[in-house]
């Protein structure tokens, strides 16, 4: 681990592609690209060891009783966003770019793609032109939105479900 220039953030290297960023004053992780990816690109393969019944802060979703936290860990540390760079492929395992993503960029993903009701809704802050404030999973997005994102195949199948 070494701290940046500001002192305030702890870096700890976790792969070729990632690294895990702390806030050292406020405890806040995020995860930024050790290199350039390309739309459609792996970023990363990715595996569980833990499911769950209901979903937690950590979590992603892959059945309607089956929560993961993935592995490696430091996935965990990819933040929301409205106008994402990320997408969780829970079918292939990969996390994929969805958009041209720049090295020391933060990877980022949109929660509901992964998550039809989340464990902890929050005000979403992304400050993009896409934002659409409460942040509560995929079950509670009105059509007018699903159109701009990628979901996965368990909430793609809840989506057509609910019509």
């Amino acid at each position: 681990m070494i701290f940046n220039e500001s002192n305030s953030m702890i870096v700890a290297s976790q792969s070729d592609a990632a690294e895990k960023r702390t806030d050292s004053i406020n405890g806040h992780r995020s995860l930024f690209s050790r290199r350039n990816f390309k739309v459609g690109e792996v970023i990363a393969t990715f595996y569980w060891d833990q499911i769950f019944p209901t979903p937690t802060y950590l979590t992603v979703q892959i059945s309607e009783h089956e929560h993961i936290l993935l592995q490696p860990e430091y996935l965990e540390c990819i933040n929301h966003s409205c106008d994402p760079n990320a997408f969780f492929d829970t079918t292939r395992k990969h996390l994929i770019a969805v958009k041209p993503i720049r090295e020391g960029e933060q990877f980022t993903f949109f929660y509901p793609s992964a998550e039809w009701d989340m464990d902890q809704a929050f005000e979403c802050q992304c400050g993009s032109d896409n934002c659409i404030g409460m942040i509560k999973g995929a079950k509670y997005l009105p059509q007018n939105v699903l159109k701009n994102y990628q979901f996965t195949d368990f909430i793609k199948g809840k989506l057509a479900a609910r019509g």
